[in-house]
């Protein structure tokens, strides 16, 4: 479709009407099965509203921007599964926010529930704006987080909006690609992973990867293309026996293999540190069961049986989700087993209603809860969206820290922990006996001493697996401690921590409030905000609160006001202190005119890095040929990255302003530290031959060299200086092609 879209955009006003008009029916048409009485023309007025709304307005490839409303429509009913409702919200997504149609006026056109929505959608529309502040951003992150515990139908729009702009963000600058493709993968897939939306989390993934590192896409992209053929008969092979016997036990069922997502073979390349061609499990077989809910248990372990008859299972990869569903309540049966060749091969089992469930998440529960119980999977997801509503109900969660706190929620995998009375909990993996007792009841985890493990006494830090019987031992005597945020992991855990601990700095800060209120008073100036701003100041701290916690414990000394002078009922700093300050201000105003705006370039090494202080971030070590960005950080000035680096995510996510364009110009005189990683067989001279290649072949200086063997391997890192990524590459390569050699990997930070 985006090919036809960027080919008719520049031609006739008649021929974009058409096109405009094809892509509303073919709207019409996904939804002709949900269709009420009355439905009809309400979609068809919110269509001539958006359309009103938008038609002098063009997307960055050209095309009417009408388009893209109806696209997210689009992938809201067939991709996600939502109805008439979110369909008309889908439409509407955009023109409170970019035009003169108010909330007001989509509810006296269409009601309450859809000025609800597209309100929630019109707040998160930039979610993290270029010009915002840390603060926030985070603010506005939660405000996703917020429209998802009320109404989900909102994020889900939303992450119809955020696919579209992805499958169509090759008209946007560099720059903005990197922002947002990293943003997708920072917040945006995770919810998407939790919602249980896997095939629309990894569309996400893929995209992302294809604008951040392009390379590493087409490289795999192209190996899938290639063993295509290859799989295809491998899969038939596979199937073959497992289909008669599906057939002879009557079983109405699909049969079918798919590769897996070109970000999950990439981590498994990056983790594993294998080639695209040692990744053995490129593909999973995928068995859907066409059976009723009531037999859907005991017939997926049928199947298991027979694709076990035929291929031995490997024990420990077998995953039973359909006794104990997901949180985010996918079911299904999962096992590995040995196929034809010597091959591992993922085989999932499902019915269709898992299935659907499976490919569009939480809209499938509403479809297939109405009029019965919930099953475990439903209340599992609603006791989720509940835990996020507590989270959220923390009035400190409006920094940085709850974000981070919250991706551990979303994207982590799960254990299941029992009660002493039987309940099952669901944690993410690595969970402690404190993060339990919190998720137990905000007041258990406070006073928790300890907990019983399977009868066993262990300390709180202690981290839990699945299946243990956890019972917590408390004390009315214990507090929250600042260490406990070292071993807690569940965003709830961390979030109450800190609100306890804020809270007791509260309590001790009253008597700091009370001494400077005094003092203040003796001085004839009252506790107002700018007296209160002019002191927080004074002493460099965040808060009237910090300052008041610091006189209450000593750390800050009240004496020190007697420097300030008094006009009228105002203080002002020491003039010392204020000059300082002045000076601070303008230097930092000099050093931000030396760097470049966001619309410049910057060129490391050309004509104008004379005038830019800039360092290569140690995190990622980049070199002459990576693909870098600029970070203008808050105390060492500019810093460059690689696009690939471990920390690229989340500054291009959560600080997008301060990201400058970066490419490298050629300059042979200047040579890099980096480093490689080689695995090999400890063999006679091994060390000699490769010392050879770096010295005398290529002539390259070495730094350092270490080598460490065991039971007849060699693991070793040298370090070396070289020009450029081509100079590392090349180096690379020659190691890699000496006997006994079996892998040569770029060093990165975390390996060392």
């Amino acid at each position: 479709m985006e090919t036809t879209i960027a080919q008719i955009y520049h031609k006739s006003e008649e021929e974009e009407k058409k096109l405009i008009l094809r892509e509303y029916r073919a709207l019409l048409r996904s939804l002709k099965e949900r269709l009420k009485k009355g439905d009809r023309p309400r979609i068809r007025r919110a269509f001539e509203i958006a359309a009103e709304s938008h038609k002098d307005m063009r997307r960055k490839s050209g095309e009417p921007y009408i388009l893209h409303p109806i696209a997210v429509a689009r992938i809201a009913v067939e991709e996600i599964g939502l109805g008439v409702t979110s369909a008309i919200c889908a439409l509407l997504h955009d023109v409170v926010e970019d035009t003169e149609v108010t909330l007001e006026d989509i509810e006296s056109e269409f009601g309450a529930n859809y000025s609800k929505i597209i309100d929630g959608l019109t707040k998160i529309s930039n979610v993290v704006d270029l010009k915002s502040t840390t603060t926030e951003q985070a603010e506005n992150f939660r405000k996703i987080l917020l429209t998802l515990a009320h109404d989900p139908r909102v994020i889900l729009i939303k992450l119809a909006d955020r696919l579209h702009n992805m499958r169509t963000l090759d008209s946007m600058k560099r720059e903005k690609q990197l922002k947002i493709a990293s943003e997708t993968t920072y917040i945006y897939a995770p919810l998407a992973h939790r919602l249980g939306l896997y095939e629309i989390k990894s569309e996400l993934e893929d995209l992302s990867l294809k604008y951040t590192q392009p390379d590493v896409y087409e490289e795999i992209s192209q190996g899938l293309k290639e063993t295509k053929r290859e799989r295809t008969r491998y899969i038939n092979e596979f199937s073959k026996p497992i289909k008669e016997a599906l057939k002879t036990e009557s079983f109405k069922f699909e049969i079918y293999g798919r590769p897996k997502s070109i970000h999950s073979i990439w981590n498994k390349i990056k983790t594993k540190h294998v080639s695209f061609e040692e990744v053995y499990d490129i593909f999973a077989i995928r068995i859907i069961l066409d059976t009723p809910q009531e037999k859907e248990k005991e017939d997926c372990w049928r199947v298991y049986s027979i694709v076990t008859n035929f291929y031995r299972p490997s024990p420990d990869r077998l995953r039973d989700w359909i006794s104990v569903p997901k949180g985010n309540g996918y079911e299904a049966l999962h096992t590995t087993v040995m196929g034809p060749s010597g091959r591992w091969v993922e085989v999932q089992i499902r019915s269709k209603r898992m299935n659907e469930i499976a490919e569009k998440g939480v809209a499938a529960h509403w479809k297939y809860k109405e009029g019965r119980e919930k099953n475990a999977a439903e209340s599992k997801l609603d006791s989720w969206l509940q835990h996020l509503r507590d989270m959220l109900n923390n009035p400190d969660t409006d920094t940085i820290d709850f974000l981070q706190d919250i991706k551990l929620d979303l994207f982590t995998e799960e254990i299941y922990i029992y009660t002493p009375k039987g309940d099952m909990r669901v944690l993410p993996q690595g969970a402690t006996a404190l993060d339990f007792a919190f998720d137990i009841h905000s007041e258990l985890g406070a006073k928790c001493i300890g907990a019983k493990v399977n009868y066993r006494l262990v300390p709180i830090s202690h981290e839990l697996k699945t299946g243990d019987q956890v019972e917590i031992i408390t004390s009315s005597k214990q507090k929250p401690s600042e260490d406990w945020l070292n071993f807690v992991i569940t965003g709830k855990a961390k979030s109450r921590i800190k609100y306890y601990l804020k809270e007791e700095k509260r309590i001790v800060a009253q008597d700091g409030k009370e001494i400077l209120h005094r003092k203040l008073n003796n001085m004839h100036v009252p506790a107002s905000q700018h007296n209160l701003n002019e002191i927080v100041a004074y002493f460099k701290k965040q808060s009237p609160l910090d300052v008041y916690y610091g006189i209450a414990v000593g750390s800050l000394d009240i004496k020190e006001l007697r420097a300030f002078t008094v006009h009228g009922d105002k203080l002002q700093q020491p003039v010392k202190e204020v000059a300082l300050e002045t000076k601070l201000l303008i230097s930092e105003k000099e050093e931000q005119k030396n760097i470049p705006s966001k619309d410049t370039e910057l060129i490391i090494f050309g004509e104008s890095s004379d005038k830019i202080l800039y360092k290569l971030a140690q995190c990622c070590q980049p070199i002459p040929g990576d693909d870098v960005f600029g970070f203008i950080t808050s105390g060492e000035g500019l810093k460059i990255h690689r696009t690939d680096c471990p920390n690229a995510a989340q500054l291009l996510a959560n600080y997008g302003h301060r990201v400058v364009k970066t490419k490298w110009a050629k300059n042979k005189e200047i040579s890099f530290l980096t480093g490689v990683r080689i695995i090999g067989l400890d063999d006679v001279g091994v060390i000699q031959k490769i010392t050879n290649v770096i010295s005398a072949d290529l002539k390259v200086n070495m730094r350092s060299i270490s080598i460490d063997s065991h039971d007849g391997v060699f693991d070793g890192t040298i370090m070396v200086y070289v020009r450029d990524k081509a100079e590392l590459d090349k180096l690379c390569a020659k190691l890699e092609a000496l006997d006994g050699i079996n892998k040569v990997i770029r060093l990165q930070v975390s390996d060392k």
